[in-house]
């Protein structure tokens, strides 16, 4: 809740309208559209003061949690989500683990239109995210002046249904800021976990930490998000709904439940 770019993006978000913000009250780096254990937690929101912000809230649980509430009208009438700025570019396969992109897909799940605000840190940070030493030097206000354009043209002229507009900004003041595309989603993001093995800790029989290495940055093609971003280049990504799709690579999976099931429904989904 007290993190730089969430403020910085809230006060640039000053100019299309009241602000409301509610966002974890700890790290949920990685929580994707986790909306956490219901069955488990007590959700508790506490008011909280950001400058220039005349509401702010901190909820005991991940973005998409904070999304959800706001989608019910727990903070009051919204029209629009806007998560960020995330500290890390969320390009290629980090998309799918992102909280900040997490909270804008919940927001479309609830029939609100999101946009997600990411930036790219020193050294690209690792699967998308960046550590306080990455981020000592980082020009929120650069990504914040992109996520106000793009946050401003879509209450001007509002989509036929809700959209997910994934926004990545490189590290550069506002007035380096040159080239954007619109770009394809890579295969990894900049930097990514290569490897991964069990180490037993000393003393504690059947229990393990798990050692990672780091891959060296891996440059991907210019019409990738990720590629985008490596040539300091804004990535802005409309993001589809999850659907289903008939295939008929695997037919095999069609017999097996046919041999055991009442035979298949016709389906009209996409071919």
């Amino acid at each position: 809740m007290d993190a730089t770019g969430l403020h910085v993006l809230a006060r640039a978000m000053r100019a299309h309208g009241e602000v409301i913000v509610a966002a974890p009250d700890s790290e949920h780096s990685g929580a994707a559209a986790s909306l956490g254990p219901f069955h488990l937690m007590r959700p508790e929101v506490r008011s909280f003061h950001i400058e220039g912000i005349d509401e702010a809230y901190s909820v005991n649980g991940p973005p998409g949690l904070c999304v959800m509430f706001a989608r019910l009208g727990v903070f009051g009438p919204i029209d629009l989500v806007v998560a960020g700025i995330n500290p890390g570019a969320n390009v290629g396969r980090a998309i799918y683990h992102s909280g900040t992109v997490g909270a804008a897909l919940t927001a479309r799940n609830g029939g609100l239109s999101g946009v997600a605000v990411s930036q790219a840190v020193a050294g690209f940070g690792v699967e998308g995210q960046g550590w306080d030493e990455m981020i000592h030097d980082q020009h929120w206000e650069a990504a914040a002046h992109v996520g106000s354009l793009v946050v401003g043209a879509v209450l001007a002229s509002p989509p036929a249904e809700p959209v997910v507009v994934n926004v990545n900004v490189p590290n550069l003041p506002v007035e380096q800021l040159g080239r954007w595309r619109h770009a394809e989603i890579g295969l990894v993001p900049p930097r990514a976990v290569v490897s991964a093995e069990l180490v037993a800790i000393g003393g504690r029989e059947g229990v393990f930490g798990v050692h990672m290495e780091w891959g060296d940055a891996v440059e991907l093609p210019p019409e990738t998000d990720t590629g985008a971003i490596q040539r300091d280049e804004i990535a802005i990504s409309y993001l589809s709904r999850l659907r289903a799709e008939r295939r008929d690579d695997l037919d095999a999976i069609d017999r097996a439940l046919d041999g055991s099931l009442l035979p298949a429904a016709s389906y009209d989904g996409p071919s």
